[in-house]
């Protein structure tokens, strides 16, 4: 098992990765949403939405947790996999650091289990969520950086020029 993926920063559309997986920036319902969230289900089409649908009947019924992962088809988009994760709305007076990072983990153990090598993942939590960029690179370079994971590649899908150059900083830091 590798103990360090190589990351790749790639700016644009995640839906237009072609992975093993791609990470979704979820709400806890499951059932779409705006930014990421909503994308992916549209490019995703009816399936990836139906098999939400089948996780909310079962184990899922009150939804997904926050800082927890899991895997459903990915319908259209040229991956095997989406692993949806519901990433911390970010607070001044609560540290929701770990919550974030959990995210990360969570989403590689998820992988790993799908037996994905090659893992799409956005700024998660730092869209409508409020998250800080800077900090939210922090955060998602060094959770992955330091999550045991037989993944080889994560790749950092960033939507815009703000969140590309914040995690090329961290990036390099590393």
């Amino acid at each position: 098992m590798s103990t360090q993926p190589s990351l790749v920063l790639d700016s644009g559309d995640i839906t237009d990765q072609h992975v093993d997986a791609i990470v979704n920036a979820a709400n806890s319902s499951l059932l779409g949403g705006g930014g990421v969230d909503g994308a992916i289900h549209r490019r995703g089409g009816p399936a990836v939405l139906d098999a939400c649908r089948a996780l909310r009947a079962g184990h899922y019924g009150r939804g997904l947790a926050t800082g927890r992962a899991v895997a459903t088809t990915a319908g259209r988009l040229d991956a095997q996999w989406v692993i949806h994760t519901v990433g911390p709305v970010w607070s001044r007076d609560e540290d929701r650091s770990e919550l974030l990072a959990s995210c990360y983990r969570e989403s590689l153990r998820v992988a790993d289990e799908l037996g994905a090598r090659t893992v799409a993942f956005p700024a998660i939590s730092t869209g409508i969520y409020g998250w800080p960029m800077d900090d939210g690179a922090r955060i998602a370079v060094e959770t992955v950086r330091s999550t045991e994971t037989a993944v080889e590649e994560v790749r950092f899908v960033l939507f815009d020029e703000e969140a590309y150059r914040a995690f090329a900083a961290r990036v390099r830091a590393a």
